[in-house]
């Protein structure tokens, strides 16, 4: 017989939609993590296929608690009202995919549906490095480069759900597009493999970006000063959205920044060189980590 104190506890699920793996985890009200489990995401065999897996273990392992309901990070471009995933590019296949009503109809239980990095970010305007700031803006740089804006612990996902799709934000006059996006733009210049792609055609032949930042960090000087150009297109990016949204905090994350913390000064000194109020600056390292879009999708579930 179950104990009745437990019995009243209510729990939230979040899941994290990634191209290569999915996860979920059963959280507490505060969010913190119970259990998770992981699954390879196989892509190419539909959305069905994969998530059949995560919602049979909802079913058979953690529909007999008080759940309140389900939370899912994914990647965009989504239609976020309806929660529908429209054409990610990691998700070859899964377009217009009812990714809410197929949760729904298949666990009885409400889910509410966010991009991922809107969901990473609100994890740290709720939990994480910027807690008790009244606005943020979530930056990650990793294989991709995403944004989020946070008022009053709320994600800002605009009339279209685009708010914050800072990869396409144009930030000089380089003729390289990337993966369909604009020439010039934020994700083309500074996410992991455009780093990559830079530092090849640097040193004519292929390096990987860690490769690329065990090489900073060892004082080459031609990737030193493609580092330095890397975080000066950063710091654009990062100016243009404090004239436009002015937050109180902004929150840096991702692999190629908490792998190289050492680049936050650099960036921060380039961005006070460029704002009207240099001593309103702001900007910090993301706390919170890998279990971001978990914990941070289960705030979806008010």
């Amino acid at each position: 017989m179950k104990n009745s104190s437990i019995s009243n506890d209510k729990y939230i699920i979040g899941i994290d939609i990634g191209g290569t793996n999915i996860r979920a985890a059963l959280l507490d009200e505060e969010r913190n993590i119970i259990e998770k489990i992981k699954i390879e995401n196989q892509v190419k065999k539909g959305p069905e296929y994969n998530l059949d897996k995560i919602i049979n273990h909802i079913n058979s392992n953690w529909k007999d608690r008080n759940i309140k309901g389900i939370g899912v990070g994914s990647p965009g471009p989504l239609d976020i009202k309806n929660g529908i995933i429209l054409k990610a590019p990691n998700l070859q296949g899964w377009d217009n995919f009812n990714v809410k009503k197929y949760f729904e109809e298949k666990t009885s239980l409400k889910t509410e549906v966010n991009n991922d990095a809107n969901v990473a970010g609100l994890a740290e305007a709720m939990i994480g490095s910027a807690k008790g700031a009244e606005s943020v803006f979530y930056i990650t740089v990793s294989t991709g480069v995403g944004g989020a804006l946070i008022i009053d612990n709320k994600i800002i996902n605009g009339a279209n759900s685009f708010a914050g799709e800072i990869c396409n934000l144009i930030i000089n006059e380089d003729k390289y597009s990337h993966s369909g996006l604009v020439q010039g733009g934020l994700e083309g210049q500074c996410s992991g493999p455009n780093i990559s792609r830079q530092a090849t055609d640097l040193l004519g032949k292929h390096i990987d970006t860690p490769k690329v930042f065990e090489l900073y960090k060892n004082n080459d000087d031609s990737i030193k000063s493609l580092i330095n150009r890397v975080c000066e297109n950063l710091s654009i990016g990062i100016s243009n959205i404090i004239s436009v949204a002015d937050p109180e905090v902004i929150v840096l994350g991702g692999s190629v920044i908490l792998y190289n913390k050492e680049l936050l000064e650099i960036i921060t000194q380039k961005v006070k060189e460029k704002v009207i109020n240099k001593d309103a600056i702001d900007i910090r390292i993301a706390e919170i980590g890998d279990d971001a879009g978990l914990r941070g999708a289960g705030f979806l579930i008010s």
